[in-house]
């Protein structure tokens, strides 16, 4: 059966909850917020329900349900435990013409109530008929991010636009072209960079503007959070690393100015002080700068150069942290870091530090009861695993590398130790994750082949 969406004008009209308990609440606050005449009956209520009921927002009535609670009101929720009681109500209302809503219950609804995102006059409402409420809210979720606070004031500014459009003696093609232009993603950008200049310290006349260090997780672009989403979203200027994911270069207004300063190996990229340099020259115009970063910008990242050069310039920043390699590559591998059973401690290894050149000197490593997240492990398997021999880690030690974890591209490789060495090229970015931790099943499959390694090939898209 096909939905009528639409939406309604409650206030002043008589609307009954019966039900008080942690459910009907939500109910309650929907309806006054939109100024309706709100009636509550339940012998009991919560302590939310009762403190709107002193203060008058409500009429609280503490009793059960009767028939005749139906009389003149425009619609009826029912929210309490008990199914016959809503099969009832659900029934007498029909006869009675009210709108009824049963809790839980989509067979014994006249209307459902949406996942709805707010934005003062925005709203956007989301229902799957009231067959999977929690999908509803997760879309919601999403549409918060795609749709920021901003929203409200620049839709009250554009409605008065459009008010004074319509009264114009314009042609209808001028003012359809006026309209459009308006409720444009350039005339949002623009509305919010101009209240960003007026209302923001850091954006005053004669002030810099401020650098965002964000960071953007590892691969899967859901997996930003929702504070960097709206940072991203606001961006004037966004400078970005190479393993950053593409669909994230969409959220910024289409006006932002967008620069790739990746670093990959064997390509040519931008040197560290002209990023320090673009940095500086864009926050000095005042402009909000977004300084995009994949993973965690303060693990294994060229971060505190930036912070150091940021600061003797005197320019503002502020940090976004993010899901940084290690946690994505075992949430893949399902590994936990820390498995009390088998190791209390997590340390955090580079393979390769300034200037590109390999990392040794691990003999103080702990050879047990830790686990090793081995950042940029690059080709040579085997020199790493000479290294971590060396500072007395057992050949059979497991260990796992995760090749762009939490992509469609995704690839898991298992192996002991002994046998890193026989593993082929990787695509970047890639972690090497080492100890009992990733154990699981790759001793028995390591002994059941002659070469040692279990390739898992998990492409995991659907994961």
């Amino acid at each position: 059966m096909e939905l009528f969406p639409l939406f309604l004008k409650l206030e002043g009209r008589q609307c009954l909850v019966i039900g008080a308990g942690r459910v009907a609440e939500s109910k309650i606050e929907s309806l006054v917020r939109c100024g309706a005449r709100v009636r509550v009956v339940a012998p009991e209520a919560t302590e939310a329900v009762r403190t709107m009921a002193e203060v008058g927002s409500i009429n609280w009535e503490h009793r059960a349900y009767k028939p005749g609670d139906l009389n003149g009101m425009f619609l009826v929720v029912a929210s309490t435990s008990s199914p016959e009681l809503h099969a009832k109500i659900f029934e007498q209302a029909r006869r009675a013409g009210v709108l009824c809503n049963s809790v839980d219950e989509p067979e014994r609804c006249d209307f459902y109530y949406p996942a709805v995102v707010r934005r003062g006059p925005l709203q956007i409402a989301v229902s799957t008929g009231g067959l999977f409420p929690g999908l509803a809210q997760r879309l919601r979720q999403q549409m918060e991010l795609l749709f920021g606070p901003g929203y409200g004031a620049w839709v009250e500014e554009i409605g008065r636009a459009r008010k004074e459009l319509l009264a114009s003696d314009l042609d209808i093609s001028e003012r359809n072209a006026r309209l459009q232009e308006i409720s444009s993603e350039r005339s949002l950008a623009e509305f919010e960079r101009s209240r960003r200049a007026a209302g923001s310290p850091e954006t005053s006349p004669g002030q810099p503007g401020k650098v965002y260090f964000v960071g953007a997780g590892s691969g899967d672009p859901e997996l930003l959070t929702r504070k960097a989403w709206r940072i991203l979203s606001e961006a004037e200027v966004v400078l970005h690393d190479a393993l950053v994911a593409p669909e994230l270069l969409l959220v910024p207004p289409p006006s932002a100015l967008i620069l790739d300063v990746g670093k990959r190996c064997g390509q040519k990229s931008a040197a560290q002080a002209e990023i320090h340099a673009v940095m500086i020259e864009q926050a000095r115009s005042r402009r909000s700068v977004v300084r995009l970063q994949g993973g965690d910008p303060l693990i294994f990242g060229r971060a505190g150069e930036e912070f150091e050069a940021l600061r003797e310039s005197g320019i503002e920043f502020e940090v976004v942290p993010g899901v940084t390699a290690a946690s994505a590559a075992a949430a893949a591998a399902q590994i936990t870091l820390t498995d009390r059973r088998r190791a209390s401690r997590l340390i955090f290894l580079s393979a390769h530090r300034h200037g590109g050149q390999f990392d040794a000197g691990w003999q103080s490593l702990p050879a047990w009861d830790t686990t090793l997240a081995i950042y940029m492990p690059g080709r040579d398997y085997e020199r790493i695993a000479q290294e971590l021999c060396a500072a007395g880690l057992a050949p059979e030690t497991p260990c796992v590398i995760v090749s762009q974890a939490s992509t469609p591209e995704q690839r898991i490789v298992r192996a002991d130790l002994a046998y890193l060495a026989e593993i082929g090229e990787m695509p970047a970015p890639a972690i090497l994750l080492v100890g009992e931790v990733t154990r699981e099943e790759v001793l028995e499959v390591s002994r059941a082949y002659s070469a040692g390694i279990w390739l898992a090939d998990q492409t995991d898209a659907d994961s």
